[in-house]
């Protein structure tokens, strides 16, 4: 299979990174499964139910983090605190503040980054980020993720999320004028990623 910009794959990322030459891409910009369990089968703690209940039950084996060290100039690996055993050390930490604190869930995320440079936070608060259509459980704001694009790439650079989610990246990408590439496992979730990518390309259209 040929691996092309500006499309979504549904597949193990795993075997289909391995058609990507070395360093064909600028960014991984990803949000991997914790193994933490967040897709419950029922709301608990903050947590809602999506209806998948199996995807986040391990975490990616260091063979995922090799091949996308690998197909990649650079790196942001969103829950990098659950990696730390793959990754090596890092200063250029991100942190997305939530602005809440003492709530059931965490006060804030923390990325992994490839980037020798100083940690830096967005402050989005989390009720704004509710203010995004959400059928993920742990799906990032799409402000945060274009902070993310912004900060660390330049316009019409490569952008790969081999754990695609809900699309989130991806609207990013055609957001900030990027070209991106997708890999989701899950049909059902590759399904709304394609329907969140297509809706992102007609607002554009429209727009112009």
């Amino acid at each position: 299979m040929k691996i092309e910009p500006d499309n979504i794959y549904c597949g193990d990322c795993l075997e289909l990174m391995k058609e990507m030459p070395d360093k064909s891409v600028d960014l991984v910009l990803t949000d991997p499964p914790y193994g933490i369990g967040a897709a419950r089968e029922k709301p608990h703690n903050g947590w809602s139910d999506y209806g998948i209940s199996d995807w986040d039950l391990q975490r990616p084996t260091k063979e995922y983090f090799n091949e996308i060290r690998r197909v990649s100039k650079n790196q942001i690996i969103w829950g990098g605190n659950y990696f730390s055993d793959y990754l090596s050390a890092s200063m250029g930490w991100l942190f997305w503040d939530k602005g809440q604190r003492g709530f059931s869930l965490s006060d804030g995320e923390l990325a992994w980054t490839s980037f020798n440079k100083a940690l830096r936070v967005i402050d989005y608060s989390r009720a704004k980020a509710l203010g995004d259509v959400k059928c993920h459980p742990t799906q990032k704001a799409v402000a945060v993720m274009n902070w993310c694009i912004m900060e660390n790439t330049k316009p019409n650079d490569l952008i790969f999320d081999p754990f695609l989610g809900s699309g989130t990246t991806a609207v990013a990408c055609i957001r900030t004028g990027r070209h991106y590439i997708g890999m989701e496992i899950d049909p059902t979730y590759f399904e709304i990623a394609q329907k969140r990518i297509n809706l992102e390309k007609s607002q554009l259209r429209m727009e112009l």
